[in-house]
């Protein structure tokens, strides 16, 4: 990978829905942002979306390499409430909640470091996740972060994963399935990489990369509006972008069909074989 061949991309996702929809993509682009990290970089092209982006929600999620304190201080300063996961060895400090020594000095604050393999009693509460499993939470501080969090341990194999939110109030289970939710953003690009062209533009100049980054990720979004989000929530099955490109392909090639041959798609005996042909392909059918 070289300089400028990266992108940052924002997304919103449809909790309802379980899906994601593309909202902006930019290049990375370090000329830009001179005397600025990576994650600085990053930082400032989402807060110049922040009004945009608070119509939308109060709730930016993002993986693991965004769980940095520029950028969380900019995400939360901006108005938002940050979710993510941390490492599983995270620095973490219990706080101390217990009554007030008499006398002189700073009120005690914190009650030792978290242990990830020696959890002590009473700090973390069990928790059920929606899909059964049990978790543990509580609010602890972040040494990394210098701020308190909500870190909720989420059981994988032997050993755990945290995710955690900078509301102290939001509750184990939406911790978790927000940040289980971020995973669809990856599906829009997996998505435009293999149907819709994203990486095949051969411009150089920023202006036109920008333009047809952000068209091909569009597309994806054009394509699950008018062929899947029409469908009733009880009736869809899972988005798939190839079947749509196969229902396209089939139904332009019926049409040159229909207009050479001179046949009436329209009688209603044709339907059910013109319903056949359109899917012919797809993996529903």
């Amino acid at each position: 990978m070289k300089r400028g061949l990266e992108m940052l991309g924002v997304a919103a996702i449809d909790v309802a829905g379980h899906t994601g929809f593309h909202l902006d993509a930019c290049q990375t682009l370090s000329d830009n942002h001179p005397g600025k990290s990576l994650a600085g970089i990053y930082a400032d092209s989402f807060t110049d979306h922040a009004g945009q982006l608070l119509e939308l929600s109060s709730i930016a999620v993002a993986d693991a390499w965004f769980t940095k304190k520029p950028f969380i201080d900019a995400v939360c300063g901006a108005g938002f409430q940050f979710v993510g996961r941390m490492r599983d060895d995270a620095n973490l400090k219990y706080r101390y909640t217990g009554p007030r020594k008499p006398g002189r000095g700073r009120p005690q604050v914190y009650e030792g470091k978290v242990n990830h393999k020696d959890i002590k009693a009473g700090y973390f509460h069990d928790v059920e996740l929606a899909d059964g499993t049990l978790a543990t939470t509580a609010v602890v501080y972040a040494v990394s972060l210098k701020r308190n969090v909500r870190v909720v341990r989420v059981p994988f194999g032997k050993t755990h994963k945290l995710c955690f939110s900078t509301d102290t109030e939001m509750d184990a289970v939406t911790i978790v399935r927000y940040y289980r939710l971020r995973f669809q953003i990856e599906f829009i690009y997996r998505d435009a990489k293999q149907f819709t062209g994203l990486e095949n533009c051969q411009a150089r100049s920023e202006n036109k990369l920008d333009f047809h980054f952000n068209l091909a990720l569009t597309a994806t979004n054009v394509a699950k509006a008018a062929h899947w989000l029409s469908i009733p929530k009880e009736k869809r099955a899972s988005f798939s972008m190839a079947d749509i490109k196969t229902m396209n392909h089939n139904a332009l090639l019926m049409d040159r069909f229909f207009s050479t041959f001179g046949v009436n798609p329209h009688l209603k005996k044709n339907q059910k074989l013109v319903k056949e042909l359109l899917l012919y392909g797809t993996i529903a059918a």
